[in-house]
């Protein structure tokens, strides 16, 4: 079945690690997850783009499209297309294979059928020599079937019985509708361009233990959305009580109205232990109870001045921290020329730091079935990237979520991009994902756990460390622009 997955200084940027290296190979963009060292199945995602897309069209039987950017299907006048990917470099067991396809945004692309998607035996046929006269068979079996179809939004469909491993496989759509839908080809860009993501388990390694960093750099650890009359938070403290360094919130601390009796109640024998070496953040929940004043007093000047809630620190000798409040009304706004983008700007530009990280609670993007992407912090990640900034951090959305590194458009950006995360996972009750953004890559939505960052000198290490009992996990290093 388908799935809607809705829609300066020089560049300091060094090579990624091989421990999480996006490396263009062919059409493919690799994701590759370290192994820890302390079983936890690790997962590796590759992302391959078509070697070959095109469609034909039965009310012009001698043209070939192979170079247009659309991909029509129609059922009058029959429109047919054709996809063909070419998997090389997987190693592991494929666990599981997505196709994914942009509708065009143009008048019309949308449909109430957006076609029949079946295997094809051919995998010879020419991208520029296509046409209605000698389209390959359709001949292999059906993959999944598209209902109705909106305007620029992502597909995406289950291929795994179809594609088992390295090789090369042809796709083609049908169908019998009159009303076409229309989607991007390969030559509309890399951005909209069809998708093949196969993730395979690259492995068993023993289950991780946090230990102290043993370069001596300094650590970040924590999630956003945590306490509450369940145990989610008390599974998730007792990783902090393992994990060495300055522990940080991402807003929603506790539920459901950041009142003071809430955080004496869920968070301090929780989360609470770690109070004297956490560095919060303020989340719509705490300010359910006017001016967040639970959340204030119980902090107290580690949150920052309570009119505005927003800060910044230093860590180590190389990064900068930045904490955010996107709470963006009950501080006159996030809005470019706001006091809080002024007061950012003027912050970033004093930093001496050549390494800088920010958060705060709401995602500028998320995959979330619960809350969308928020566009009233755009302005708040615009000024982050002018100022070259590395990484940032957000909750709201109770799941894990890693972007690669972004612009302030989400278009991959490998010179100067932000890696994004959210990290709602630390105890409140999950949420599902919904629409399933670009550059999003690497999901999970029923473990509880935190993110440990270690902060080095030219470089940042991530990983996600599971609540006891589940074998979820992500990690990785990327370089400080």
């Amino acid at each position: 079945m388908f799935r809607l997955l809705r829609p300066s200084r020089p560049s300091r940027r060094r090579a990624l690690t091989a421990a999480s290296a996006a490396v263009a190979v062919g059409g493919a963009t690799v994701f590759a997850a370290v192994s820890l060292s302390t079983g936890v199945a690790n997962a590796a995602s590759t992302t391959f783009t078509p070697v070959a897309d095109t469609y034909v069209d039965n009310s012009h039987t001698g043209t070939n499209y192979g170079t247009s950017g659309q991909l029509g299907v129609d059922g009058s006048p029959v429109k047919r297309f054709f996809l063909r990917f070419t998997v090389t470099g997987v190693t592991g067991t494929v666990g599981n294979v997505k196709l994914r396809v942009h509708t065009d945004d143009v008048s019309g692309s949308e449909s109430g059928s957006g076609g029949t998607f079946k295997a094809v035996g051919s995998t010879t046929w020419s991208e520029t020599g296509t046409t209605w006269n000698n389209q390959p068979s359709i001949d292999g079996a059906t993959l999944g079937t598209l209902g109705s179809v909106a305007r620029n939004s992502w597909y995406e469909l289950d291929v795994t019985p179809y594609v088992t491993g390295n090789g090369t496989y042809s796709i083609g759509v049908t169908s019998s509708s009159s009303d076409g839908a229309d989607y991007d080809a390969r030559e509309s860009g890399s951005s909209t361009a069809p998708q093949l993501v196969v993730t395979t388990d690259t492995g068993s390694t023993p289950t991780p233990t946090p230990t102290s960093t043993a370069s001596g750099d300094p650590v970040l650890v924590g999630a956003g959305d945590i306490s509450n009359s369940g145990s989610g938070d008390s599974a998730t403290a007792a990783l902090l009580d393992s994990i060495p360094g300055t522990v940080f919130t991402l807003g929603d601390n506790v539920y459901n109205n950041g009142t003071t009796s809430e955080f004496n109640t869920y968070y301090d024998p929780t989360w609470g232990r770690h109070k004297a070496r956490t560095r919060p953040v303020p989340g719509n929940h705490d300010y359910n109870t006017s001016g967040a004043s639970g959340y204030y007093g119980y902090f107290g000047a580690s949150a920052g001045d309570p009119s505005k809630g927003y800060y910044s620190y230093d860590l180590g000798a190389n990064w900068h921290v930045v904490v955010v409040n996107s709470n963006c009304s009950a501080v006159g706004g996030c809005n470019a020329g706001s006091a809080q983008e002024r007061w950012l700007r003027a912050d970033l530009a004093a930093s001496t730091k050549p390494c800088t990280v920010a958060m705060w609670h709401h995602p500028r993007y998320t995959s979330g079935a619960n809350h969308s992407p928020d566009t009233s912090v755009a302005p708040i990640v615009q000024a982050l990237y002018d100022n070259d900034a590395d990484l940032i951090l957000t909750g709201h959305n109770h799941q894990y979520e890693r972007f690669a590194p972004i612009n302030p458009a989400n278009q991959l950006d490998n010179a100067r991009g932000i890696r994004h995360f959210v990290v709602g996972s630390g105890g409140a009750s999950h949420y599902s994902f919904g629409t399933i953004l670009p550059n999003s890559e690497v999901r999970n939505s029923d473990t509880y756990g935190v993110l440990k960052v270690t902060l080095h000198a030219n470089s940042y290490s991530w990983q996600f460390v599971p609540e006891a009992g589940k074998t979820f996990t992500d990690s990785g290093t990327t370089a400080c622009h």
